[in-house]
């Protein structure tokens, strides 16, 4: 989703400006109380943090039971546990009772919407408890659905629109054994984790791309990601971090001159100039791309380095994390990857958001190296390496399903194909993806900078 389509799915007071606005959330209010039996007030979900980072604040309507809360429970926590356990049962209960109906997927659905499509949607949503059942016999797309369509789409890792849209479609309408499925799954994968993790450590969530801090038991600092492609997938590993990179340079993998930068070049001559990629032969003499001959594999003898800058496709920062596949945490220029749904799109390595935040936090023991201090060398433009002292625990995880202590189910798409049950075989339309007409899909390939991918392939 980005950010032109949410602007055309605002909800309906947006779209009346001054008095008009004043009356449209009294009628929509007032509709609510009709249908609902409660009054409600649509509440616009804006952005937060400006088109950059992409966040957006979450509101509900004034029924406290649907709203969903961020939770500051780590994902690999005894009490994530806990509530995984607790939503098991549920999802046992909702399976024994002959789980839930389809929702036709024809349309989308929004506020202004009516007909049978959305009185399937009001008695879906129920069974879940994303709406109150005492609301669910009605054809009417008020408010108040707008709010159970949101919070549906948080439980499973969508921007909470409020449009029923396709791809929110699709995802509501995964049987309800195959949700019961994925809980019992990761419920074996979060014991693995039962142990001591450290007081102070880095849980990196592949499925739900997002990465959190965590410090006695609570999420300090919250992070969305942009994780490996299928093609390419970040691995599953505990490991920990060991050092920052300020104003990196980048320095192609053999994998990537052979796999993106060959037809980029063969596309455009001129792509590494304007890229500030430099080429350097075995005596570190720099030459020029001319010198190459792009329609072979000549180029791999060579070593490709991008210059440091707010453009480089490592950005501002590298964080280095010991292991074995030469994958990395990293910045990038490219912010609005932030504001997708979709967020595989990398090769192999992690993206972060508000990456700074991220930094202060692992250098936070070590004396002058405060969030201004930060801020200073990057500006700079200095290069400069700085030990982790000491190193933090890092964990890349693979969970697709757990439950919160606040009572709330949280489920994310089985991307990389791990849980061992498709949506296919359970008889659902996997999500839906956008894809280009040439076939390219376009939330992965968004030059011009090539994605930074493992060192040592």
């Amino acid at each position: 989703m980005k950010l032109a389509d949410l602007s055309r799915n605002r909800p309906f007071p947006q779209r009346f400006p001054g008095a008009a606005a004043r009356f449209a959330t009294r009628f929509v209010s007032l509709f609510a109380l009709g249908a609902a039996g409660a009054l409600v007030c649509a509440v616009p979900a804006s952005a937060a943090d400006g088109f950059g980072q992409a966040e957006w604040a979450q509101h509900y309507d004034a029924d406290a039971s649907v709203s969903v809360e961020r939770s500051s429970t780590p994902l690999l926590s005894p009490r994530t546990l806990a509530a995984t356990e607790l939503a098991i049962q549920k999802y046992q209960a909702i399976v024994a009772n002959g789980g839930w109906n389809k929702v036709p997927a024809a349309v989308a659905l929004k506020l202004g919407s009516s007909g049978p499509a959305v009185l399937a949607l009001r008695k879906r949503l129920a069974i879940t408890g994303d709406l109150n059942p005492a609301a669910s016999d009605s054809g009417i797309y008020d408010s108040y659905v707008e709010a159970g369509v949101k919070r549906f789409q948080t439980r499973h890792g969508l921007i909470p629109t409020g449009v029923a849209s396709r791809e929110t479609l699709a995802v509501m309408n995964v049987p309800a054994d195959y949700r019961l499925h994925q809980l019992q799954v990761n419920l074996v994968r979060l014991h693995s984790f039962a142990a001591n993790l450290g007081d102070r450590f880095v849980e990196a969530n592949i499925p739900a791309a997002m990465v959190d801090t965590v410090e006695n038991d609570t999420i300090v600092t919250r992070h969305r990601a942009g994780v490996g492609r299928i093609d390419r997938q970040s691995p599953v590993m505990q490991t920990r971090a060991l050092d920052v990179d300020f104003n990196p340079y980048w320095t192609v993998p053999a994998s990537l001159i052979r796999k993106d930068l060959i037809p980029r070049m063969q596309a455009n001559p001129n792509y590494l100039t304007e890229n500030h990629i430099r080429i350097y032969d075995k005596n570190n003499n720099e030459i020029q791309p001319g010198q190459i001959d792009w329609h072979s594999m000549e180029a791999i003898n060579y070593r490709f380095r991008e210059d440091p800058s707010t453009a480089n496709s490592l950005g501002v920062v590298r964080v280095n994390i010991n292991n074995p596949y030469g994958v990395y945490m990293h910045d990038t220029p490219e912010k609005g990857v932030f504001g997708d749904d979709f967020r595989f799109v990398s090769s192999g390595c992690m993206r972060l958001q508000n990456v700074r935040d991220y930094v202060a936090w692992l250098l936070r023991n070590q004396p002058g190296w405060d969030r201004d201090h930060i801020d200073q060398v990057i500006a700079s433009g200095e290069r400069l390496d700085v030990k982790i002292d000491p190193p933090v625990n890092v964990y890349w995880v693979y969970i697709t399903a757990w439950g919160t202590p606040e009572g709330v189910v949280q489920f994310r798409e089985d991307i990389y194909q791990r849980d061992g049950f498709s949506t296919a075989s359970a008889g659902a339309a996997p999500m839906v993806q956008p894809i280009a007409q040439d076939g390219v899909n376009p939330k992965i390939d968004r030059g011009p900078g090539l994605d930074p991918g493992p060192d040592d392939r």
